[in-house]
């Protein structure tokens, strides 16, 4: 029988059933190598203490401190009428600020004893506010004593090792279980070839490994992190760099437009003239168009910036060389939007085939789940007859039945709603692979362009068009203030009164199935988020009474959504009370003010699309940010950071050093396993960018990776399922 090799060895046999679930139910750990890669958040020196100042609200947190004083004081409750109950109070402190922790019933004995002035600790708990002062409500704690034996065995020398812990598992329970398997570490398969790890002068795996987890100088820790960072930065580069190798090997049809087709028409008929960055842009893809092998292109552009126009050239392009275009959008709403802007920029260019349709016009067609049986079978007719040039639809241009003449070119619009699977399945409708348009108006900082979307080459928009109007943001404090939030009220209605129109967008729908959320939430000592249905209900009965309200939510039948949105466009609503699905792409230029309920539940690049909505005409847009948050936290001042600036760029940088780490590379995985651990997207472009070159390098020389076991070995284990889906939809 094969023995195991020690870091695939499941945790339950070495650590025991108990400690092993808990770590695979919170902490995603299920073997010793997941666990040697549990890093420490950071270190406590012995003598050095936490900085309590800056605990963040309703986090769990570990903290090094001194307990200042202890007072136990008795009560009377329902459970112990007589004055019998008991609750100890500590302060702890730190130097720069002082927490206060409780203890309550039989709970208080033992800190009772042990917690007594001068003691020093390690306390985890949840942060919570109790009479506008930070608390902890029954902590772990683990005693500091200065006995040499214990610190030594138990602490590794001064540093103190904080590790991403919960609620279940403190961090120096984590601690001790890593003591247990770090002898394993010895036996790391190194993922870097020799010669990089040499060049670069970075220490061998199993030394990162040892340093990280028992470091006994700040030098020893800095040594390990290089590594370790090089580490995640090179396996994953080598991942997206293999991809671009793969599809650099798939052939493609070359699309160039015809000199006096269908493209130079529309541009000639424009009614303004392109910007330099449109231009630009353009003409990149134009020359990925022309290659023989498939253009994969991420565009990113700021809300409003054109990226409709320069994707729509690019089909019309690909239109005039005899191929078809195929948009694809994440939701309804945005298709039949999408539909809507082609036809009207187009005018008679997209009636091919009609009465009255210009000489070189093309058919466009709308295709999504919703429409009717008769609808549907001339749009597939129109498709696989090459009649229509381009098509504009939600998921249901993937199905079996979709078939095409002659597919040229994908445009995905908001890739990131979009999985691989879908990407791969349009791609099999073409002859050969078409070519690759993604859009975002997310917009991304470099260095997470090249993390996330490193298999795409990108194009960035970031001037706007002339005539878009500025859009002042405030941040509402309602429960500070709440005159202020009387007074966005009075803005809504001063602004229709004025003839434009607003949006209140909330992050709940408020329905049925709303409920069991609801609950959960409310266990938590939490109010719900507030709901579509509610506020709309409250704001016709209260502050926007008389004014004409409808709302819109995911949940609605497709035509009712569609009717919604055609009397908003048409100005027959004066207030539209939403959820996110106006999130995207949604264009009614005659609105001009946004109120964001609960603001601080949505993130900061939604808050950013979210406003991007109005403005988008020729009067200015007014976006306000509702919060019950008090003024400290880091969710105020998170949304003070949205109402300062207008630049995305600027405000993905904020989300992501706000946000975990782990999150840049997909959704929030709960606790700490997530693909980048030490790797800060924001802070180490220089790595990534030196990494993408050796990779680009090694793959070219070597694509099957033969010389190199232990970089398979590691990218395997990067690309599980999970990863590779996530990679593959970029």
């Amino acid at each position: 029988m094969d023995l195991v090799p020690a870091l695939e060895e499941p945790l339950k046999k070495v650590l025991g059933p108990p400690t092993a679930k808990v770590m695979a139910e919170h902490l995603g750990l299920h073997t010793v190598g997941d666990l040697l890669h549990h890093y420490p958040r950071r270190y406590e020196e012995r003598g050095q203490l936490t900085h309590l100042a800056d605990l963040p609200m309703d986090e769990h947190v570990t903290v090094v401190a001194q307990v200042a004083a202890a007072r136990l004081h008795s009560f009377a409750s329902a459970k112990a009428p007589r004055g019998k109950g008991q609750r100890l109070e500590v302060t702890i402190t730190d130097g720069s600020g002082r927490l206060q922790l409780v203890f309550f019933g039989n709970g208080v004995h033992k800190p009772h004893k042990e917690l007594l002035p001068g003691t020093r600790a390690m306390f985890a708990g949840k942060v919570s506010l109790f009479n506008r002062r930070l608390q902890l409500a029954h902590p772990a704690y683990e005693l500091l004593r200065g006995d040499p034996e214990e610190s030594v065995e138990t602490w590794a020398g001064a540093l103190i090792p904080i590790y991403p812990a919960t609620a279940k598992l403190e961090s120096w329970k984590i601690g001790k279980a890593i003591q247990t398997v770090l002898p394993s570490a010895q036996e790391a398969v190194d993922p870097l070839p020799g010669s990089l790890r040499e060049g670069r002068g970075l220490v061998s795996l199993p030394e990162a490994l040892l340093k990280i987890h028992r470091p006994h100088t700040k030098a020893d820790i800095d040594d390990a992190r290089a590594r370790l960072k090089w580490d995640e930065a090179f396996v994953l580069q080598v991942a997206l760099a293999r991809r671009r190798h793969a599809d650099a090997q798939l052939p493609a049809v070359p699309r160039r437009p015809s000199p006096d087709g269908l493209l130079t028409v529309f541009d000639d008929r424009l009614p303004f003239t392109l910007t330099d960055g449109q231009r630009k842009v353009s003409r990149e893809i134009f020359d990925d168009l022309a290659t023989d092998h498939p253009m994969h292109r991420l565009l990113q552009g700021e809300v409003g910036s054109g990226k409709t126009l320069v994707a729509l050239r690019a089909m019309l392009a690909v239109v005039d060389a005899g191929g078809q275009a195929a948009m694809l959008a994440p939701t309804e709403v945005l298709a039949q939007q999408h539909h809507r802007s082609v036809v009207e920029m187009m005018g008679e260019l997209a009636e091919g085939g009609m009465l009255g349709g210009a000489e070189q016009a093309t058919k466009v067609v709308l295709l999504t789940g919703s429409m009717g049986a008769a609808a549907r079978r001339q749009a597939l007719l129109d498709l696989v007859t090459g009649e229509a040039g381009i098509v504009i639809g939600t998921h249901a241009l993937i199905e079996d039945k979709v078939q095409f003449h002659d597919l040229g070119l994908v445009v995905v619009d908001e890739q990131h709603r979009f999985g691989v699977e879908q990407r791969d399945a349009l791609r099999g409708k073409g002859k050969q692979p078409p070519h690759l348009l993604v859009m975002t108006a997310t917009p991304i900082p470099r260095t997470v362009a090249m993390t996330v979307f490193g298999d795409l080459e990108t194009s960035v928009l970031d001037q706007l068009p002339a005539g878009r109007s500025p859009i002042a943001s405030h941040v509402v404090p309602a429960a500070d203030k709440p005159h202020f939030l009387a007074r966005a009220w009075e803005r809504v209605r001063e602004e229709v009164g004025n003839g434009h129109q607003a949006y209140v967008v909330c992050p709940r729908i408020g329905d049925d199935e709303d409920e069991p959320k609801k609950k959960a939430q409310e266990e938590a000592d939490k109010r719900p988020p507030l709901a579509v249905l509610d506020v709309a209900d409250q704001l016709a009965k209260g502050p926007l009474t008389g004014l004409r309200i409808e709302v819109l939510h995911g949940r609605m039948a497709p035509d009712d959504k569609d009717a919604v949105m055609r009397r908003f466009a048409a100005g027959d609503t004066d207030v539209l009370v939403a959820t996110t699905v106006i999130e995207v792409g949604v264009n009614v230029p005659n609105a001009t003010a946004m109120v964001i309920m609960d603001a601080d539940r949505f993130g900061v690049s939604q808050l950013h699309q979210l406003r991007g909505r109005v403005g988008r005409g020729s009067a200015p847009g007014l976006c306000l940010l509702v919060t019950e948050m008090p003024e400290a936290s880091p969710a105020r001042q998170r949304l003070g950071a949205v109402a300062a600036t207008l630049d995305g760029f600027e405000l993905s940088r904020i989300d992501l050093e706000q946000r975990r780490e782990g999150d840049v590379l997909g959704q929030a995985q709960s606790g700490a396993r997530t693909s980048l651990r030490v790797l800060a997207v924001i802070e180490d472009e220089e790595v990534i960018a030196q990494a993408r070159e050796e990779a680009v390098a090694l793959v070219a020389a070597d694509p099957e990776l033969t010389g190199l076991p232990g970089l398979r070995t590691a990218l395997d284990a990067l690309l599980d399922d999970e990863r590779e889906r996530y990679l593959e939809k970029g």
